[in-house]
């Protein structure tokens, strides 16, 4: 007798094959409407905003103390180039203040996201209502404007989440016309909460070849939601490009699993590496913008290139998907 009846497992897969499927299609639409070279724009949630795939992010620019000319020069002419989403945050050292100077004078060109609270080691944590609401003030100063569009809570954990003033100070920000959205930034069980507390407009977590678990966990359920999501860190920081163990305990993680999950394309020349994770990246379903940081005038516009090839063909996806079922082991969770 012949089974008619899938898995659960095949219908999940068979539903994936067929959102690739047709998000190569609607890409290489796109491409022939825009031309090949422009940038492609996705619909942000509901948030009413249309974003640029690729976004840059100003946590380089300030920890290594960038030049101004050099900072102004780069998101120039990115921004020529089709950017229209400028990520940062108060504790990125001098990063607003860069960005301000660089292209407040063009602010309608850009949506321009900022971050409050910073958990970890970055010295200024205050989850406090007034320390949030003062952190959202000195943010609009160094960035030179009256607003912005969006105020995302820096991996708050879900303690502070529960007792509610974290969510209380951005709804008033929001109120007063400070920011015209809301956020959390995080990754694991926590960004979970976040995302089902149904009070955010939009998730920024990781994803990349060696950062899975949002892919299961969270990015699902913020597409269900109507949530924008923006990812960090797309590219693993590159770490496969190290020839050893890095010092830093940014790269680390990422170094560690690399070796473990030996992707063949990462062996080959770096750009094709770096084309092939960030197209896997944007090709994840529910993902709207993935941030990358440069300190390089033209980088920006390099990365955009590699994206010109839409998403990975579904079997390459499902390659890359599978090697990380296969090796991940459950301590592997989004790093901050």
């Amino acid at each position: 007798m012949i089974e008619l009846q899938a898995s659960a497992s095949e219908v999940c897969d068979r539903r994936q094959r067929g959102i690739l499927s047709a998000l190569a299609i609607s890409w290489l639409r796109i491409a022939q409407l825009q031309g090949e070279d422009s940038m492609e724009r996705r619909a942000f949630g509901k948030t009413g905003m249309t974003v640029s795939a690729l976004g840059f992010g100003g946590a380089e620019i300030g920890f290594r103390g960038v030049a101004q000319d050099k900072v102004d020069k780069l998101l120039g002419s990115a921004l020529e180039s089709g950017l229209n989403v400028i990520d940062t945050a108060e504790c990125y050292a001098n990063s607003e203040e860069l960005i301000g100077k660089a292209v407040s004078n063009r602010r309608q060109e850009f949506y321009l996201l900022t971050k409050v609270g910073h958990a970890g080691s970055w010295g200024i944590d205050d989850w406090s209502k007034s320390g949030i609401e003062k952190s959202i003030d000195r943010s609009l100063k160094r960035l030179k404007t009256d607003y912005v569009d969006l105020v995302q809570l820096h991996s708050c954990d879900e303690e502070m989440l529960r007792k509610g003033e974290v969510v209380e100070a951005l709804v008033k920000a929001r109120a007063a016309g400070k920011t015209r959205h809301i956020g959390y930034s995080g990754d694991g069980m926590t960004a979970l909460y976040a995302v089902n507390m149904d009070v955010f407009d939009t998730l920024q977590t990781s994803v990349s070849i060696a950062d899975q678990q949002s892919i299961e966990l969270t990015v699902p359920e913020a597409e269900r939601r109507g949530m924008g999501v923006i990812v960090k860190r797309p590219i693993a920081n590159a770490a496969w490009r190290l020839g050893s163990k890095p010092v830093d305990e940014y790269s680390k993680p990422y170094f560690e699993r690399l070796k473990e999950l030996k992707y063949d394309f990462i062996n080959g020349d770096m750009q094709s590496s770096i084309e092939v994770a960030l197209r896997f990246t944007l090709t994840v379903p529910g993902v709207h913008t993935a941030i990358v940081g440069t300190t390089q005038p033209g980088r920006w516009q390099e990365n955009a290139t590699l994206l010109a090839k839409g998403p990975l063909p579904p079997a390459q996806f499902e390659a890359i998907r599978l090697r990380w079922k296969a090796v991940s082991s459950a301590d592997w969770v989004g790093q901050i």
